[in-house]
C-alpha cells in the first residue's frame, strides 16, 4: 500500500485522508480477500494515532469495501465495480445489463423552475425558460449506485416526471412522448467528495469519492432533450469512455 504524507491544518479530518489513500489502493488493484496491515502498522505508515486508524477502517466497513474478523484482521471485501459505458448511445439498464441481474431507477422529487444559466446554455433554450427538474437515484442489483438531478424543457416534456415516476427509466420515459431515439453530445466528469445528500442516497461514509458526470443528451434532428448531472459511487462504478457506434 502506498502512502503519501498526510496534510495537516487543511480542514480535511485526518482519518478521512487515512481512508481516502486506503479507497485508492482499492481502486490501483488491491487483492479481493487481502489483508490490511495492523493498526498498529497503519498508524506508523500514516504518522497518526491508532484511534485515527480506526476511525478510517470503521468507515470503509460501513461502505463494504472493509471487514472485520474478529481474530484475524480486516479485509478487503470482495465485490466487482461495475462497468459503466459512456458512449453515442448512453443507457444506465442496458448498460449494466450484463452486469446485474436487476437495475431500476427511482424518482425522488420533481419541480419547475426557470432555467439556471448552466442548464439553459446546455438545453440552449433562452435564460429563465421552465425547466423540469427531476432528481432520482439508480439502482443495481439493490445496490444505490447514482444518483442524478436532470432538467428538461418544461414546455416540450410537461409530463416527464409522471413517466418517469411509471417507468423509472428516461429512455423509456423519453419514447412515451415521442423520442424513440436520442444520443450523447458531450459527458464531462470529475470526481469530489460526495455531499451529505448524496452520502445519505448512495449509503456511503463521509469522504466518499463520487464521479460526476454532465451530460448533455440530443434528439435525432441534434436538439438538446436532457442536461443530466450524474454522481456514481467510485467505490462501485468505473466510467467507461466507448467511442464505438
Amino acid at each position: 500500500m502506498h502512502v503519501t504524507t498526510l496534510q495537516r491544518r487543511t480542514g480535511i479530518a485526518l482519518w478521512r485522508q487515512v481512508a481516502d489513500q486506503i479507497r485508492q489502493s482499492v481502486l490501483n488493484g488491491m487483492v479481493a480477500n487481502e489483508r490490511l496491515p495492523a493498526e498498529a502498522e497503519l498508524a506508523t505508515r500514516f504518522g497518526v494515532n491508532r484511534h485515527t486508524v480506526r476511525a478510517a477502517i470503521a468507515a470503509l466497513e460501513k461502505e463494504g469495501i472493509l471487514r472485520a474478523e474478529q481474530g484475524r484482521g480486516t479485509f478487503l471485501n470482495e465485490s466487482k465495480r461495475l462497468r459503466y459505458p459512456i458512449g453515442h448511445r448512453t443507457r444506465f439498464s442496458s448498460g449494466l445489463q450484463s452486469q446485474a441481474q436487476t437495475r431500476s431507477g427511482k424518482l425522488l422529487s420533481s419541480r419547475t423552475l426557470p432555467a439556471p444559466p448552466r442548464v439553459s446554455a446546455a438545453l440552449s433554450l433562452l435564460a429563465q425558460t421552465p425547466v423540469i427538474e427531476l432528481s432520482t437515484v439508480s439502482t443495481a442489483d439493490g445496490m444505490p449506485i447514482s444518483a442524478a438531478s436532470s432538467w428538461f424543457d418544461a414546455a416540450r416534456f410537461a409530463t416527464i416526471a409522471d413517466q418517469y415516476a411509471e417507468t423509472g427509466s428516461i429512455t423509456a420515459s423519453l419514447a412515451r412522448l415521442g423520442i424513440d431515439d436520442y444520443t450523447r453530445k458531450s459527458t464531462a466528469v470529475e470526481a469530489q467528495h460526495a455531499s451529505s445528500e448524496d452520502l445519505d442516497l448512495l449509503a456511503l461514509s463521509p469522504g466518499a469519492i463520487v464521479l460526476l458526470t454532465r451530460s448533455v443528451d440530443v434528439d435525432s434532428n441534434g436538439l438538446p432533450i436532457q442536461y443530466g448531472e450524474s454522481r456514481f459511487a467510485a467505490d462501485r462504478v468505473e466510467l467507461f469512455i466507448d467511442n464505438a457506434r
